[in-house]
């Protein structure tokens, strides 16, 4: 089915403690990064699935000389689209746990650590996610994600979101396969119509803790991103319609009036040379710069040898 590249894990080898799921398209500059500050995670126990959708670009190679055999990269030539690929990682999974990293962001050392700590702390939580960090392009910190810690506070507005970064999640291997991802995916909302779909049937939460850096665009494509919220109110109209939840529809109808409008204010800002990065900007203090230039300057570093 698939073209497996030149390391891989052998199939009699001892399932692993997490399995984390990399899909990716057109990875570019940053995939390096982002592999690597998997193959420096505090704990060893893992295989990563690095599922290529299809990629023109021939990102790859910036990763052929990281022959770590926890590493397997699955090629078919194929573009099935982000949730047909996290399916297969979900059907290929040996591990307990399945964690989400995307093709461009980058794990701190002690994220795996701490999100099973969590998850074997309490046999009633599914999915398990942390605090972020928003970086540019250049890797310059430009704000962080707001965050709730328990799953009443998570979910607590459904029909605004849910303060659960979606790059960020570990659960046990069991609920991604219950619920699994709706196929086709709808438009850059993969992981919200999932989490529509089961969280009142689930447990979340948050480790309070900095542990990932999520990379922002720089360009704002309007376009797209009102395709997206579109398509959001879509699902949040899908799911509260039939359980009568006419309040949580009304609040989404306003918030994607909102935020549509805030996304016209952008651009106006961007067209007189302001930051677009304004709606992440908080209390990033100290702290948070020194750690992440720390954990820059680690996978940036190279990777260790195997």
């Amino acid at each position: 089915m698939a073209e497996l590249f030149e390391h891989f894990i052998q199939s009699d080898a001892s399932p692993p403690l997490i399995t984390v799921a990399m899909p990716i398209y057109n990875a570019g500059r940053h995939l390096r990064a982002a592999v690597l500050s998997i193959v420096k995670q505090t704990i060893k126990d893992w295989e990563l699935l690095i599922i290529d959708d299809g990629s023109t670009d021939g990102s790859l190679e910036c990763i052929q000389d990281i022959k770590d055999p926890r590493i397997r990269v699955i090629r078919d030539e194929l573009n099935k689209g982000l949730a047909a690929r996290l399916n297969e990682a979900i059907e290929l999974a040996r591990g307990q746990f399945f964690a989400r990293m995307d093709q461009d962001d980058i794990s701190y050392p002690e994220r795996f650590a701490r999100q099973v700590a969590m998850l074997d702390n309490d046999s009633n939580l599914d999915l398990v996610g942390v605090r972020a960090i928003a970086i540019s392009q250049e890797d310059q910190v430009v704000g962080i994600f707001p965050y709730a810690i328990n799953h009443s506070s998570i979910c607590a507005k459904p029909w605004n979101g849910f303060y659960l970064t979606h790059p960020t999640w570990m659960g046990r291997i069991e609920w991604f396969r219950r619920h699994r991802y709706a196929t086709p995916g709808p438009y850059m909302c993969e992981d919200l119509e999932l989490l529509l779909r089961s969280f009142s049937l689930s447990r979340f939460g948050v480790v309070p803790e900095v542990l990932f850096a999520y990379r922002l665009r720089d360009e704002f494509a309007l376009r797209k991103v009102v395709k997206t919220r579109w398509t959001v109110v879509k699902l949040q109209v899908k799911y509260f319609l039939p359980k009568k939840q006419f309040n949580y529809l009304i609040s989404a109808v306003a918030a994607f009036v909102i935020k549509v409008a805030l996304d016209f204010f952008n651009i106006f800002l961007q067209k007189i040379s302001v930051p677009i990065f304004l709606k992440y900007r908080g209390a990033v203090d100290k702290a948070v710069e020194v750690k992440w230039r720390s954990v820059l300057k680690n996978v940036t570093s190279g990777f260790p040898n195997l």
